[in-house]
């Protein structure tokens, strides 16, 4: 899958509470067994690296190497776009 596209779905699943915004404490990988990547939905194969995690709930989170770095960043930026940010305006801080 092209990055920009898949940047932009997992983007979509952490805005909208599919995929966890929070650091995940355990991580381990071994060979795919046909599971399917929660970041891009395509089958992880025998051939490729999986990546499994349980995220805060103790919910299981499962992805290829490269979707779970691409998880990562975006998890790392994440501020849903309907809260308002906790950051006064400009505005604010100059009175």
């Amino acid at each position: 899958m092209d990055r920009p596209i898949l940047r932009l779905l997992i983007q979509e699943k952490v805005d909208d509470g599919r995929l966890p915004h929070t650091h995940i404490p355990r991580i381990w990988g071994g060979p795919g067994n046909g599971e399917t990547c929660d970041g891009c939905g395509e089958t992880v194969t025998k051939a490729e690296t999986l990546m499994e995690n349980l995220d805060a709930a103790g919910c299981g989170v499962t992805f290829h190497v490269a979707c779970f770095y691409v998880w990562d960043i975006v998890r790392r930026m994440y501020e849903p776009r309907d809260r308002p940010s906790s950051l006064p305006s400009p505005a604010s801080r100059a009175n």
